[in-house]
């Protein structure tokens, strides 16, 4: 039997639900309360480094967590790791982990929709799915992966859908990487191997931005002047944006800010093929870089993570447009 050590981070899996139906935080995780059903999957160790609810996680956070799995592993007494999270940012902790570890132990995070004694609670079996995942032999040399609702998913294609239902963790352009059955982990596909950096900076500042009918310049000259370090837009379409805030644009590139593009779509990529005036190839040609594939909160990790470890802007634009 394989033994793993569970990060307990707080969020919903481990709150429970009062008498005024509030979701409130526990002094004891209600999960670590089952450890007789744990062991029929395998050996585990529990830690609890912090107890927050996920929109409180910083970056500092998931330093902390690639810490300890980096010294966990140093040790060699473990086999795979679980991380218990809050899921309103579960998806910017799993996909930020897999830019910063590269490790063939399988990295499973996992989290609930439904506090712990709230009719139809899902994270008691949220977690052994992801003990299992854990515990596979097809679970390793796959970076950071999220468990959720009987499906696999890798850290880089998976976003939350839905605000309350169970099945909120999604895949849109790929789908999940596997699922679970009474019996079987089972895996579809294998992902790609990305680059790893060891290297995230506190110090960045990188804001997001939303594209919208008629968006003006204001907010784009404020960046340019304040100097931030990067800027990440979820533009229009494949990649597109109003006449009305090129001017800003402009004021950023002419500053050496790097602007990142993607979608504010849910499914598909950006791709620079229209040539009018705010058209995805015109913005290209301004210096402009497409991200293949990523939503915002996850592009702007990783232009974090290129920025604190200083790649040039021939590198930031590999980096984005090639799966490395």
């Amino acid at each position: 039997m394989k033994r793993l050590l569970v990060i307990h981070t707080g969020g919903t899996i481990s709150m429970s639900q009062n008498q005024f139906n509030q979701v409130v935080t526990n002094e004891v995780n209600p999960i670590s309360l089952h450890k007789d059903v744990i062991r029929q999957y395998a050996e585990v160790d529990e830690i609890h480094p912090f107890n927050v609810p996920s929109p409180h996680i910083t970056l500092q956070h998931v330093i902390e967590l690639r810490n300890l799995i980096k010294q966990s592993i140093s040790t060699e007494k473990y086999s795979g790791f679980v991380i218990t999270h809050g899921t309103d940012t579960l998806e910017e902790t799993a996909y930020l982990l897999d830019l910063l570890l590269d490790v063939e132990a399988p990295i499973i995070i996992t989290g609930a929709m439904r506090s712990s004694n709230e009719i139809g609670s899902d994270g008691l079996y949220n977690f052994i799915s992801a003990v299992r995942v854990a515990s596979s032999k097809q679970a390793s040399n796959n970076g950071v992966m999220v468990v959720f609702n009987d499906e696999i998913h890798t850290a880089r294609n998976v976003t939350k859908t839905h605000t309350s239902n169970i099945n909120t963790f999604q895949s849109p352009n790929q789908g999940p990487l596997g699922i679970l059955t009474k019996d079987k982990v089972q895996f579809y596909n294998q992902p790609y191997h990305q680059k790893s950096f060891s290297k995230i900076s506190n110090e960045l500042y990188v804001p997001l931005l939303k594209a919208y009918v008629g968006m003006q310049s204001d907010v784009l000259h404020f960046y340019a002047e304040q100097e931030v370090d990067g800027i990440v837009i979820e533009a229009l379409g494949q990649g597109n944006l109003p006449p009305s805030c090129l001017d800003g644009i402009e004021a950023c590139l002419n500053k050496d800010i790097p602007i990142v593009l993607v979608s504010r779509s849910f499914n598909g990529i950006v791709s620079p093929v229209y040539a009018y005036e705010g058209g995805g190839y015109t913005l290209a040609e301004k210096g402009l870089i497409f991200s293949n594939g990523l939503n915002g909160p996850k592009a702007r990790l990783k232009l974090l993570v290129a920025l604190s470890n200083n790649l040039d802007t021939g590198t930031l634009k590999q980096y984005f447009e090639e799966q490395f």
